[in-house]
């Protein structure tokens, strides 16, 4: 959610310009403050700014994303297997080649397992396995392969030339040859030509990132002395939470677009609350409408997240006359003039069972100067807010 101020906007940002009563009340009862969930030296993804959301330095355990997503799939990964995010993306013209779209149009998931599958007749070996995801993001094993490479998240290279931004190092040259293979097998399939003829943008390549080996990270029950469950409609998180030892909680109709379930999610999270100790509601429809570049995208997901998840569920809870706390903050931010993620601190929302409110109240970056709060690393925020300190 967290953003830059835009001319369009005033010099506000989308969170600042966006109806958001729900939000502004937690600060108005609570805290507002900052963290900082991305630690100096790693790169700013929702996989390390999550992780630090869940109060796990990434500095150890941690190996990469796309092992995480295995996880997810149900794909067990062996010790000398590498697990790479495979996106499919479109890309326009040739030598150079540019990122058009890092989703191939938001391609559906079952489009996308129809092209996994056709991969995998044609490029499956020994070493290479492809796995089927949600919508556009899938997933690569290279058994006994190899973790000296470069590889670059295709939303921070949106209309950017490819060229310079494949990957490189010692153990890169087999990665390329699929990419470039898989551009020859999937521009004249008959789901891209369909797409064509219906306007949307094809899957006429994969863009191979996020690469890593099995990680090894505690649970969260023997670290916290709590339980927990996450719900969320991408592999990601629900990689993280089978790592952790939090139990997934599927949403029909979670989408991890702006049509997703919203009114699911807060009941799937009160209905979590009666079998755990702590909830995580994760929602990517803001951060990917970060990455279109789409303002109006962006003030949509966070004025239904704050109706339709925030205010449906702390009803609730006020209503129930039992302890609670609860937390609103994004991983990340996603400003929408550079169309990716940066490492900048976060403004977050806290209200709750012994929570004694501050000064502030209305919930957006101002909060980055006026919070009476604050941590940074952002992992030890997880700490205060179960009471441990």
């Amino acid at each position: 959610m967290s953003d830059d101020p835009l001319p369009e906007l005033q010099g506000r940002t989308p969170l600042m310009a966006a109806h958001t009563p729900n939000l502004d009340r937690m600060v108005l009862e609570g805290i507002g403050g900052w963290s900082r969930n991305t630690p100096a030296g790693f790169y700013p993804g929702s996989d390390v700014a999550n992780l630090g959301v869940l109060g796990y330095d990434v500095r150890t355990g941690y190996t990469g994303r796309s092992p995480l997503e295995a996880a997810a799939m149900g794909v067990e990964l062996q010790a000398t297997d590498v697990a790479f995010r495979c996106n499919f993306v479109t890309l326009a013209g040739e030598n150079p080649a540019v990122m058009k779209d890092f989703s191939a149009g938001q391609i559906s998931t079952s489009e996308g397992a129809e092209l996994i599958a056709h991969l995998n007749q044609h490029l499956q070996s020994e070493q290479f396995c492809f796995y089927p995801g949600v919508g556009y993001r899938h997933l690569l094993v290279w058994h006994r392969g190899g973790v000296d490479l470069t590889c670059v998240a295709p939303h921070d290279i949106t209309d950017r030339v490819v060229t310079d931004h494949l990957p490189q190092g010692p153990d890169s040259a087999s990665i390329l040859e699929l990419m470039l293979k898989s551009r020859l097998l999937l521009t004249e399939h008959p789901i891209n030509r369909k797409r064509r003829e219906q306007n949307h943008e094809p899957a006429n390549s994969i863009w191979l990132w996020g690469h890593g080996r099995k990680p090894n990270l505690p649970l969260f029950q023997e670290r916290f002395s709590k339980t927990g469950g996450v719900i969320s409609a991408v592999d990601l998180m629900r990689g993280i939470a089978r790592h952790i030892g939090f139990k997934v909680h599927p949403v029909v109709g979670a989408t991890g677009w702006i049509d997703t379930n919203y009114q699911g999610k807060a009941q799937a999270c009160l209905a979590g609350l009666q079998e755990h100790d702590l909830m995580f509601i994760h929602v990517e429809s803001p951060d990917e409408a970060g990455h279109a570049g789409r303002l109006d995208f962006k003030l949509q997901a966070i004025e239904d997240f704050d109706a339709k998840v925030v205010g449906p569920v702390l009803d609730t809870l006020r209503q129930s006359h039992t302890p609670f706390r609860a937390i609103a903050l994004p991983d990340h931010p996603t400003p929408l003039a550079i169309k990716t993620h940066n490492a900048n601190p976060v403004p977050f929302a806290l209200c709750g069972t012994d929570i004694q409110p501050d000064h502030n109240t209305a919930y957006n970056e101002h909060l980055l100067q006026s919070g009476s709060l604050f941590f940074d690393p952002g992992y030890l925020m997880m700490n205060f807010f179960l009471g441990k300190q």
